[in-house]
């Protein structure tokens, strides 16, 4: 049956800005758009009206970015690093990703689920409609596969799409220390294979406490042979050029980039790879390196935003708090930011055909706000204007 969302402003995120139209109408039908513009243009109405009473309408925002499903939390460590250690030194005494990756294995899938649920009704509440989760605190094939599955039940018990990406390559589990190439073996050999059908992109970590660029491209060889999407954590902590091994595989997206060079950006420009920056990551962290965000504007560099929930870096559920850290701590502009968590971050993950802009054939995602200016969603702290989520028309 035909909605109607009639006396709006919308940001329709259609061209290269933020789409604008005022006294604007959605109308949407089975769950797709089939009209988005001015109310002069609208067809006849035919089914249900929505009187928005001059609200702004954006295209439901996406987080890009997450680690939504994990065992316990990480408090301590952020106890710890306030004291003095880094995120190195915790992770080199078999804390970080790898404490993580015990609370994680032993949680069963209901007890993951459970606990993953509160952090994914926050981002709903924001107007969150997608989301991609990474596995990666299993680190064991069954412990990885657990995590795919939970991701994909969180799908079932909340109407949002679940984008499920592998992240076997994450970090070396105890049984593999001093052989990280044996570990490889394993997720390129067994896990990727067995994680291809809970699935839809594998990433790896590409970094020194991480995995090198040889052994990330073995894993982007065998995701590739699958039929999988590629992305890669890059540049996060140190300059290795993954950014770059990105680009040349063809990736989704490289993210955090605080490292990447200008040969970096040029080749994530050639190769249409999304740069996805996660302040909350650089901010949790007290980083002073900045991602080469002048770099990215100039090679026309695509950049989305996304929260990178985790127990670890980025223990926040806003997606809303991220368009602000964006534009304070990266310098990006309203555009830029509100542009970073839809049509940007749509293509960060393979789907700009499907979401990320009010257009006609398009899922029916929305954001009501009880804003008019878009600028208020990226200039306000601590406070969620949101009025409606609208989920495949309902």
């Amino acid at each position: 049956m035909e909605q109607r969302w009639t006396n709006a402003r919308l940001a329709t995120m259609a061209g290269d800005d933020l789409g604008l139209v005022d006294d604007g109408v959605v109308v949407a039908d089975d769950g797709r758009i089939t009209y988005a513009g001015p109310a002069s243009g609208a067809p006849a109405a035919a089914g249900t009206v929505h009187d928005c009473e001059g609200r702004l309408i954006a295209p439901g925002l996406i987080d890009c970015h997450t680690h939504l499903v994990h065992g316990g939390n990480r408090a301590n460590e952020w106890a710890m690093r306030l004291e003095g250690a880094t995120y190195e030194d915790i992770a080199r005494a078999g804390g970080g990703i790898v404490s993580t990756m015990r609370a994680t294995r032993a949680a069963s899938e209901e007890e993951l689920v459970e606990s993953a649920l509160p952090r994914l009704d926050a981002l709903i509440a924001e107007g969150v409609t997608t989301i991609e989760i990474k596995s990666g605190y299993g680190l064991s094939t069954e412990d990885e596969l657990k995590m795919l599955r939970a991701a994909r039940a969180l799908g079932e018990r909340r109407a949002i799409r679940i984008e499920p990406t592998f992240l076997g390559a994450h970090a070396l589990p105890p049984e593999y220390q001093g052989d990280s190439d044996a570990y490889i073996d394993l997720v390129v050999n067994e896990m990727i294979p067995a994680a291809a059908p809970f699935a839809t992109a594998v990433d790896a970590f590409c970094e020194g406490i991480g995995f090198s660029p040889g052994q990330c491209e073995r894993v982007i060889e065998a995701a590739k042979a699958r039929g999988l999407a590629v992305k890669l954590h890059a540049e996060q902590l140190s300059a290795l050029s993954g950014s770059a091994l990105a680009a040349r595989h063809g990736a989704l997206s490289a993210d955090h980039l605080e490292h990447a060079t200008d040969d970096d950006v040029c080749a994530m420009a050639e190769a249409g790879t999304v740069a996805v920056l996660l302040p909350g990551a650089y901010y949790f962290m007290r980083e002073t390196k900045l991602p080469p965000v002048d770099a990215m504007r100039r090679h026309g560099v695509r950049i989305a935003l996304a929260t990178d929930n985790n127990p670890g870096t980025s223990p926040t559920t806003s997606l809303l708090l991220m368009l602000n850290m964006g534009a304070t701590l990266f310098g990006l502009t309203v555009v830029e930011a509100l542009r970073g968590v839809t049509v940007n971050a749509a293509a960060a993950l393979g789907l700009g055909n499907e979401i990320g802009t009010l257009e006609p054939g398009k899922a029916c995602d929305l954001a009501i706000w009880d804003v008019g200016d878009p600028a208020e969603l990226v200039y306000r702290i601590g406070f969620n204007p949101l009025h409606q989520r609208i989920k495949d028309g309902q």
